[in-house]
């Protein structure tokens, strides 16, 4: 029976990037000074001892052979005859992305360039060779010694391996396991088929065989343990160790093995199902949900679930299954004085909805983590390419938005965060002249606030320069020589397409396409983004997102005989308008006052071109005070409907995108609203301004 293995390579590609995510984490903290700790050491061996066999496994050689010299160099890390350096991080950290890079080859289902990080190989292998000469040399010195050494550190172990029936279908391959065995020591097998039924009763996915296996080698118990740590409930495993007696008969390793193995078993391909990845999450420390969108060539993506959300969700279910029961049987034989069940029997119905709404949209929640673990490394090569000092301190990991916004906030804050470590934090010696301590600091934090998500990306270096960037914008023709700006106005330049205060064009900056893409993508997530600096002192760069983009909570208004959703979260206050508060500016059009600030009023039926009837006078409507990219607005509408959870449906996919909507949703009665882009209407609210004054 032939099983398509190709069905369980996105489980492969999404765990072996997992691992590599771990292990660039330890690897970075171990560069950082930190000391070597035996758990991590087994950890980072682990990942690519993992993605070596899972790697063979499934056909990807080139991965398989390029991870391999690495395993056997952290081997021989992890049992002490060799220490880590500088030099080894460096090289793992460069092995971690060229993986990477392969995976993502192999994603795409393309080739792997022939030769492919053959550079990293051929160092680590320099590596291991002149380490492997000292130690023959020393061998040459002392050989009765050195034999006798080796010798009296070997020991023999008897293993008996019997898998249970089903072991198969979960993805394990014996054959592999032995092959791994056999790396250890010297190996010799004993297969038994007594369990093995008649031709007729065989089932092609089951086990049948067991093994008696004697390993002869240095290693430890654990380092057995470890090569059946996936099958440890699926097998029955007794491992013995019995002192070596003498050095007779040695047997051939990988020769002996495979022959064995060829003769007494036939080859199964290897499933890799969820019943596996169960298996592996119920051995792994509980991490939380979440899970980077990855491309198989299908365009699939997947989320890792807590099993305590599944439960509630389940949960949620079963008690929807209750009530539609009750509704059933009333709705069987149903009469007036059934009238208060059925009242009753329908607000359990809307909690219970409810709650299995707030369920699912928990699932959907992943921590910010899996966006703010990419930028360790990154920062650690710009520090090192721009021969500058810093420290990355992030803060908040664990806040939780939606796997959406994950995915696509990505890209904005790598932007930013470049930004800072490039154009923000100086140089050791400027640092040091200007009275800084030489190491600079960047710092990400996330936090939640009200009903959004709250992204900082801080740094203590130079801050914005507002006269050269002033000085760019009048070159550019962006602003007029003689225009008077507030230094805010001036910081904001730089989200204009195009704009640039680089003097030269690099592979960091320079070339103008940042910042105006970050404000537009960040936009398009339904945020905004706003710049706190000061020169010579740093700057803040604050994102507000919304927690999902699939529901939120609206406050429904008209304007004449439409209806608009304005999201909850963007309104300050309603206010009934009193004609002592309202100024008409000359070229400005109107503004009130609002406890000291003067606020720009954007009547809504000339911002849409509603014709109709509504309310001409200000007194005779209501302004929703509303806040979007920092700035205040009033929203004149004729009235407040009321407020419910909106299902956001997105109108890109067959329109143009409109500057002030961000959506549209669907009431009860299928009635059509648009929802209001609050940040968009704002800016465009200011820009009316500054463009009539």
């Amino acid at each position: 029976m032939n099983i398509d293995v190709t069905q369980f390579h996105q489980v492969f590609f999404e765990e072996s990037l997992e691992g590599l995510d771990i292990m660039e984490s330890i690897l970075l903290q171990m560069e950082s000074g930190s000391e070597d700790d035996d758990e991590d050491i087994n950890a980072i061996f682990r990942v690519a001892h993992s993605i070596k066999g899972g790697a063979g496994t499934f056909g990807f050689t080139e991965i398989s052979e390029f991870t391999h010299v690495q395993e056997t160099l952290l081997d021989e890390i992890r049992s002490g005859n060799r220490q880590m350096t500088d030099k080894i991080v460096t090289l793992l950290l460069s092995a971690v992305d060229t993986v990477r890079e392969m995976i993502s080859i192999c994603q795409a289902k393309d080739d792997i360039p022939d030769g492919m990080g053959q550079e990293i190989v051929d160092s680590l292998k320099v590596i291991l060779e002149n380490d492997a000469e000292d130690k023959a040399s020393q061998s040459d010195e002392t050989p009765t010694d050195q034999n006798e050494v080796s010798e009296a550190c070997k020991s023999q172990w008897t293993i008996k391996f019997t898998p249970h029936k089903d072991m198969l279908r979960t993805g394990n391959d014996p054959v592999r396991m032995i092959r791994t065995l056999a790396e250890l020591g010297d190996i010799n097998i004993e297969v038994s088929s007594e369990a093995v039924p008649v031709l007729a009763d065989i089932d092609p996915e089951a086990s049948y065989l067991s093994w008696v296996i004697t390993l002869d080698s240095v290693c430890s118990e654990s380092d057995i343990n470890e090569i059946f740590e996936w099958v440890d409930d699926e097998c029955d495993l007794e491992i013995t160790k019995v002192e070596i007696a003498s050095k007779a008969e040695e047997i051939t390793v990988a020769d002996k093995a495979d022959q064995e193995i060829a003769n007494q078993i036939i080859p199964v391909d290897r499933r890799a199902g969820e019943d596996r990845r169960d298996a592996d999450d119920r051995r792994k420390t509980e991490r939380g949900t979440g899970r980077r969108k990855t491309d198989g060539g299908t365009g699939a993506s997947s989320i890792r679930v807590g099993t305590d959300k599944i439960d509630e969700l389940i949960n949620m279910v079963g008690e929807l299954v209750i009530t539609q029961s009750m509704l059933g049987v009333l709705g069987e034989d149903f009469n007036m004085g059934k009238v208060e069940k059925l009242q009753d029997g329908l607000t359990e119905l809307e909690r219970h909805t409810r709650q299995l709404q707030e369920s699912i949209m928990r699932i959907r929640m992943v921590p910010i983590n899996f966006v703010f673990s990419r930028f360790p490394r990154m920062v650690h090569d710009l520090s090192i390419k721009l021969e500058k000092k810093i420290d990355l301190k992030i803060s908040g990991e664990a806040t939780e938005l939606d796997k959406t916004v994950v995915e696509q906030i990505g890209d904005p804050l790598t932007h930013l965060v470049r930004n800072s470590v490039d154009h923000g934090i100086e140089i050791p010696e400027e640092r040091l002249n200007a009275g800084k301590p030489e190491c600079g600091e960047v710092h990400l934090n996330a936090y939640h606030k009200g009903g959004s998500i709250v992204i900082e990306i801080s740094d203590d270096g130079a801050g914005l320069n507002t006269d050269k960037i002033l000085q760019k914008a009048i070159e550019k023709g962006i602003v007029d020589e003689g225009d008077d700006l507030q230094e805010e106005r001036i910081q904001e330049l730089i989200f204009h397409p195009g704009f640039s205060t680089a003097d030269e064009v690099s592979d960091l900056s320079g070339r103008g396409v940042g910042m105006d893409v970050v404000r537009k993508n960040i936009i398009r997530l339904g945020g905004n983004i706003e710049i706190k600096s000061k020169q010579g002192q740093g700057s803040i760069f604050r994102i507000s997102l919304p927690l999902t983009l699939a529901i939120l909570d609206g406050q429904i208004i008209s304007v004449g005989s439409e209806k608009y959703v304005v999201p909850i979260a963007s309104i300050i206050e309603s206010i009934q308008v009193k004609p002592d508060i309202v100024n008409k500016v000359s070229g400005k059009g109107e503004v009130f006052e609002l406890r000291g600030e003067y606020v720009p009023i954007l009547r809504m039926h000339e911002f849409f071109g509603i014709k109709g009837d509504f309310a001409q006078d200000l007194e005779n409507g209501i302004l929703v005070v509303v806040e979007g990219d920092g700035k205040k607005c009033g929203l004149f509408v004729d009235q407040l409907l009321g407020q419910q959870q909106i299902v956001i449906k997105s109108l890109e996919t067959n329109f143009v995108r409109i500057q002030g909507l961000s959506g549209a949703t669907i009431f009860g009665d299928g009635s059509v609203a648009l929802i209001l882009d609050i940040p968009g209407m704002v800016r465009q609210a200011i820009e009316k301004q500054m463009e009539s004054a």
